[in-house]
């Protein structure tokens, strides 16, 4: 009888032991770590910034808004403008398309909404007209696999009280209504909408800009910090093409220059974009830069020994340009010079902001 009851005891203990092993809980570190759901390009769905559906079209009438100089061109990217200057009269290199409105109100001021092209977040607002020559503008920042990508939205006559700073849109969100800001340049009859497309030269854009004591302050959304490409040939190109990427684009951008520069550290420009450099090499000592016409970076990679002989006691030389692609040249950043190019007048502080600090 004692032996039974120490048989069944054993057994009892035995029971309990499997009930606890087969129902405690499991560990969380048991399980397979879930990955989290990668983030659709940001440009899978564009839409046009405006009512205008014609953008496509260069030389259609009355979609795009020239200066005062009439000419059609001018409204497009890459126009040569003169503008006046605490120096006088200078050339200036037209960054954007000008979409012209398509309704207007019985005062003639233009009614067209403007809307993100992409989801996106806001980089920056601007709300006071005359603190640039962009009037009321907003830049939008977009999330994309070479990096993060700007549109811009300027001459606004308003924005939206829930466009501030941080906040998501998505494509077709309103950001504000067509303007003519600001309006002591712009006249109400050549209202438009101001629009860009690129990438941003130096995330310490804004500490460079305040060692100069330059005023106001729009951070790293200040014009000069802002490389843009061709609107319309974004546009082009993202239509119709499934699983779009910004790089789809860059690789159409011609090359207009190469320059060769010597640098102490690696650039900002290429820590944020780094599929943009060739593999091979730190980015630091001599570099070769493949700039387009406006001076956006296409690609970067380490010089040849060759190249860095060319650069003898200089520290930025233009290796090769293309005059047919710099067109007018309204930018300046290189120059003719005898049977070669050198750095133009504004090719320093380009330099300057892209290789800061």
């Amino acid at each position: 009888m004692r032996i039974r009851v120490v048989i069944l005891i054993a057994v009892l203990a035995g029971a309990g032991l499997w009930w606890h092993a087969a129902t405690r809980e499991i560990p969380a570190a048991s399980h397979p770590a879930e990955q989290p759901r990668p983030k659709d390009p940001a440009f899978r769905k564009v839409v046009f910034p405006t009512e205008q559906e014609a953008l496509l079209e260069k030389d259609r009438p009355g979609v795009f808004q020239p200066t005062a100089s009439g000419n059609p061109a001018s409204a497009l990217y890459g126009s040569v403008r003169t503008v006046r200057s605490g120096k006088g009269l200078a050339s200036s290199f037209h960054e954007g398309i000008d979409i012209a409105p398509v309704r207007r109100d019985a005062r003639g001021l233009p009614l067209d909404g403007v809307v993100a092209v992409a989801e996106g977040t806001v980089g920056h607002v601007n709300r006071v007209s005359g603190n640039s020559n962009y009037g009321i503008y907003v830049v939008l920042l977009h999330e994309d696999p070479v990096g993060e990508v700007y549109t811009l939205y300027a001459h606004l006559a308003s924005v939206e009280p829930a466009i501030r700073a941080g906040a998501p849109v998505e494509a077709g969100a309103v950001l504000g209504r067509m303007g003519n800001t600001p309006a002591a340049v712009i006249p109400a009859s050549r209202s438009h909408l101001h629009f860009e497309v690129g990438l941003l030269s130096n995330a310490g854009f804004g500490n460079w800009f305040r060692a100069q004591q330059m005023k106001p302050d729009h951070g790293r959304f200040n014009g000069m910090n802002l490389l843009a490409l061709d609107p319309v040939e974004f546009f082009r190109t993202q239509r119709g093409r499934r699983g779009f990427v910004f790089r789809d684009f860059l690789q159409r951008v011609p090359v207009a220059f190469e320059i060769l520069v010597k640098t102490s550290h690696e650039l900002d420009y290429f820590r944020r974009y780094p599929s943009l450099w060739e593999e091979g090499g730190t980015g630091v000592g001599w570099i070769v830069l493949s700039c387009s016409e406006n001076g956006t970076p296409l690609r970067g990679r380490m010089a040849t020994g060759e190249e860095v002989r060319r650069a003898g006691e200089r520290k930025a030389v233009v290796l090769r340009a293309d005059a047919g692609v710099l067109g007018r040249n309204g930018c300046h950043l290189v120059q003719r010079e005898g049977g070669g190019w050198r750095m133009g007048a504004k090719g320093q502080r380009w330099l300057e902001i892209l290789s800061y600090p």
